[in-house]
């Protein structure tokens, strides 16, 4: 088999992997986030702002690279289509974090979280798809799917791009960069449910987000806003094409 050309690592643990087959291969390698060593050994690293990561060779992006497109989110779409499209609008997609290393998420917060769902789509008549990671704790998803109970709504782990394509607007716990940049990769807006603990990585984070008019804190009521949809992957994928010599002609 053939080295590749190009070799994409994230991760502390994956640093030295990647920076052997990239000798061995003479290959371009792609860090993703802050590798915890000297910036020359990478050809480019894609690090967040909100790192506050910098060097010549580093490409800062808007939150995370992610794979929110339109071809994947159509697909997805025609998948649970089905399934979705009988719940009444307008829909309120929730993905739902949990317990990580700055944040935790007990069944009280969850059952107050949920209580506070249940009032939007009352208020609204609309109804809320709910997706939850396996970082929520057993005991918190079951405290706030009995908090919805009365509400039109579907829990449900797999369709997560099909709930960001066919809600109206997102809400999101605080916990996961990802999850908010992903949602903010469809344009709708998105509301941050803040959970305990604190972080000033994440902190920063979110408050770039709000500058960038992307999010805004969940506070029971649903309201909608636009903005330019945030996806820096294609910067990224851009500059690659570039180093590979792989740039379309004209």
């Amino acid at each position: 088999m053939p080295w590749p050309r190009l070799i994409i690592s994230i991760g502390r643990r994956s640093v030295p992997i990647a920076l052997a087959i990239k000798r061995s291969a003479n290959a371009f390698a792609l860090h993703i986030q802050n590798p915890k060593v000297p910036v020359h050994h990478f050809n480019l690293i894609a690090a967040p702002l909100h790192d506050g990561f910098s060097g010549d060779n580093v490409l800062n992006t808007f939150g995370a690279v992610h794979s929110v497109e339109r071809v994947r989110l159509a697909e997805a779409a025609k998948s649970f289509a089905s399934r979705i499209q009988a719940l009444p609008g307008p829909r309120l997609a929730v993905l739902m974090g949990g317990e990580s290393q700055a944040s935790s998420f007990p069944p009280k917060d969850a059952t107050a979280f949920g209580a506070s769902l249940a009032r939007v789509a009352r208020d609204s008549g609309g109804s809320l798809l709910v997706t939850p990671s396996r970082r929520i704790s057993p005991e918190a998803l079951r405290a706030l799917s009995a908090a919805i109970a009365g509400v039109p709504h579907l829990v449900w782990e797999n369709p997560y791009f099909a709930f960001l394509v066919m809600a109206d607007a997102i809400v999101s716990t605080e916990d996961s960069v990802n999850m908010v940049t992903e949602a903010a990769g469809t344009g709708k807006p998105v509301y941050v449910q803040s959970l305990k603990g604190k972080s000033r990585r994440l902190k920063r984070f979110h408050a770039l987000m709000r500058e960038r008019g992307a999010t805004r804190p969940f506070e029971g009521q649903l309201e909608f806003w636009s903005y330019t949809p945030i996806n820096d992957t294609e910067l990224v994928a851009s500059a690659i094409r570039r180093a590979l010599d792989l740039e379309s002609p004209g």
